[in-house]
């Protein structure tokens, strides 16, 4: 019974990867009918206001402090939408896919800064083994970085700070209500960036309707609701590896529906960062755990 939860988690996991994977198709395809700051807006307050509905209990007796946390969260959730949407515009979904997905590697570093937690000797290589990767994957023949990688990098960065705010407030807060706060925060900062930098003359066309709903209620709320409970059936390190996936399948989605080319610097690239998510995140405990099995 128990072999049976841990597959069918590990099976949800693999779904959820599927459809962040996809959901940089979504976007990028979005994007050619709304602006960046818009897309956001839509698709954070659906997700926040459905998701306050289910957990509004909760809400009601929300404290200071899970409002805060949820603020402080809610604002490197923006700045990492944010940054890798308008970096979207300017760069191929498949690359921004793997460049998004070295945020792992960087999260015990940011996470050292808050805790004095050294990273080891895995968490070492695999930030070496990442930069090694983004600089095959990204940088041009005179070394410079077009705007899109590197609006996407500067999100990776934010997404690792906003992981590592995440595990230092959610140990002793409500994790739903923060979940609810900080969706709503980024939900706010779109629209005030929407309205600054995009204009109040907008229309929401038909077209648009369904990625907003794809993306809100699929790659943020039942994603995230999804990886809670699976997690609950399975291993960290099953997780870690599955969920890496993303970058994978976001990559083969983009090759396959937006014709994106599929070359031997790309390839190598992508791998390099691969490998080095999976060293951050496993430190290849699996190899070992089999060895002791035989």
């Amino acid at each position: 019974m128990e072999l049976k939860k841990s597959t069918i988690a590990d099976l949800a996991l693999l779904l959820v990867a599927i459809i962040w994977g996809s959901g940089f198709i979504v976007t990028k395809n979005a994007l050619d009918n709304i602006g960046p700051f818009y897309l956001l807006f839509f698709r954070f307050i659906v997700a926040s206001t459905v998701l306050g509905a289910i957990v509004f209990k909760k809400l009601k007796n929300a404290t200071k402090e899970d409002i805060k946390a949820g603020l402080i969260i809610g604002l490197f959730l923006f700045a990492g939408f944010a940054t890798q949407t308008v970096g979207l515009q300017y760069t191929e979904a498949g690359k921004q896919a793997f460049i998004t997905a070295t945020n792992v590697v960087m999260v015990p570093f940011i996470y050292w800064g808050i805790s004095k937690k050294r990273p080891d000797k895995f968490e070492v290589f695999a930030a070496f083994l990442c930069l090694v990767g983004i600089g095959i994957l990204s940088l041009n023949r005179d070394f410079t970085m077009n705007l899109g990688d590197s609006l996407t990098l500067l999100c990776a960065v934010l997404f690792a700070c906003h992981i590592s705010s995440t595990g230092y407030f959610a140990k002793e807060l409500d994790p739903y209500v923060i979940s609810v706060v900080q969706m709503a925060t980024a939900a706010v900062l779109s629209l005030i960036f929407a309205l600054i930098f995009e204009g109040t003359n907008f229309s929401l066309e038909k077209n648009t309707v369904l990625p907003i709903l794809y993306l809100a209620m699929f790659s943020t709320m039942a994603a995230f609701l999804i990886q809670t409970v699976a997690q609950k059936y399975t291993s960290s390190t099953h997780t870690a590896i599955i969920l890496s996936l993303e970058a994978v399948f976001g990559s083969t989605f983009a090759i396959i529906f937006l014709k994106e080319a599929l070359t031997i610097k790309f390839f190598i690239g992508c791998m390099a960062i691969l490998i080095s998510v999976i060293t951050a995140e496993t430190k290849w405990e699996f190899l070992r755990t089999k060895e002791k099995t035989q």
